[in-house]
């Protein structure tokens, strides 16, 4: 699975929206829907932001891991 297609899967599982997601990330809705349509590659850093609020690997989110995991904990 590409990323743009975890991205959007993980947020509908957790019921949020674009623009929900996009505040999170302190950017617009529609670079945040760029993102998942993959028309704009999501910086790394969103990428871990977005692992760390879903609790989930960026292996995960990046579709390099089919495997579900947490976030690495400190």
């Amino acid at each position: 699975m590409k990323y743009n297609e975890r991205i959007r899967e993980i947020r509908e599982d957790h019921s949020m929206t674009q623009q929900k997601v996009a505040d999170l990330l302190h950017i617009g809705q529609r670079t945040y829907a760029d993102y998942e349509s993959g028309k704009t590659r999501i910086p790394i850093d969103n990428i871990m932001i977005l692992a760390k609020f879903y609790d989930v690997s960026m292996d995960y989110i990046t579709g390099a891991s089919s495997i579900k995991t947490r976030f690495p904990k400190k």
